[in-house]
């Protein structure tokens, strides 16, 4: 049976004037996965996300959390959802945990007091939740609002440029919490950003979005990611031989030859059979190594931008 999405965007456009900022945008973000939006400036990032959590209206096509549109069953569907659109405002001169405290009272029913240190603990945040928000750093207020937004248990987290502002420790410090959030609690999270090495170390699969339009999705981790095929480098003694052993075995298969070595374009499995001939052959095999594209050379390739925000 196949997992039910958490998020389905079905051919949603926006147009403001006679500006489109979304066109027909698909796709689907399940349980478990941190999915990242990246595009140039304009792309329409934001708007997308303010689409999901109801503050702007589409012109078109739907989005549904949980099977529930949110045309028609908005307060169901936004029930599972927990959101940081700008940067988390909190009351300074509370302490966080007073700021969790007001906020959780807002909710119907208001949160168990368990929940509301479920959360801390969750955050990192138990040894300074006690003090005012305004000895924070701003990695802690993330972190704090990212516990504002978990309160109620939602299935999906949806995060806007949440590592603005952060230093380097920061950053990795979210990072690894959001990765550790969908992998253990099995939350949906959907996160958009400039910072592509970031996005490249925190998300599941990217959608790259361009000029309101869906370019492509990357899958950067899981099988389909396994099982796409790359460009190996085996450096060798003699690269004319070990050319010609490999193109006698697969003529099918390019080799580049380079002065030190040679240049396949292959899955993992047939470029360890193909190291293991050239050995077998005689040859000394230095090194075999994957020659993989950065999410920034994708980016750009995909794109033809050089604009990354």
């Amino acid at each position: 049976m196949e997992e039910q999405a958490v998020l389905e965007i079905r051919h949603v456009s926006k147009t403001i004037g006679s500006k489109k900022i979304i066109q027909d945008l698909s796709f689907e973000v399940y349980p478990g996965e941190v999915f990242g939006f990246l595009g140039p400036n304009g792309a329409g990032k934001t708007t997308l996300i303010r689409m999901i959590v109801g503050l702007m209206k589409m012109n078109k096509g739907d989005i549904l959390i949980h099977g529930q549109t949110i045309k028609g069953r908005f307060e169901e569907a936004i029930r599972h959802v927990g959101a940081i659109v700008e940067n988390p405002e909190m009351y300074k001169f509370l302490s966080g945990k007073r700021n969790l405290l007001h906020y959780a009272r807002m909710f119907p029913g208001g949160i168990p007091q368990a929940r509301i240190s479920e959360v801390v603990e969750l955050v990192g945040l138990k040894n300074r939740i006690n003090e005012k928000v305004k000895t924070y750093s701003l990695g802690m207020r993330q972190r704090l609002g990212v516990a504002q937004a978990l309160l109620h248990r939602p299935s999906l987290l949806i995060l806007d440029e949440p590592t603005n502002g952060l230093d380097p420790a920061g950053i990795r410090e979210l990072r690894d919490y959001l990765r550790r959030l969908a992998r253990e609690e099995g939350i949906a999270i959907v996160v958009s950003s400039h910072l592509l090495s970031e996005m490249e170390l925190m998300c599941d699969r990217v959608a790259i979005i361009q000029q309101g339009k869906l370019i492509d999705i990357q899958n950067l981790r899981g099988e389909g990611a396994a099982e796409a095929q790359t460009s190996y480098f085996f450096e060798v003694n003699d690269p004319a031989v070990a050319q010609a052993i490999v193109q006698e075995v697969d003529p099918a298969l390019p080799v580049v030859l380079r002065p030190d070595g040679i240049e396949i374009s292959a899955g993992r499995e047939r470029a360890a059979d193909i190291g293991t001939l050239l050995v077998q052959a005689g040859l000394r095999l230095y090194t075999m190594k994957p020659l993989t594209q950065s999410l920034e050379d994708k980016f750009l390739k995909i794109t033809g931008s050089d604009q990354i925000a």
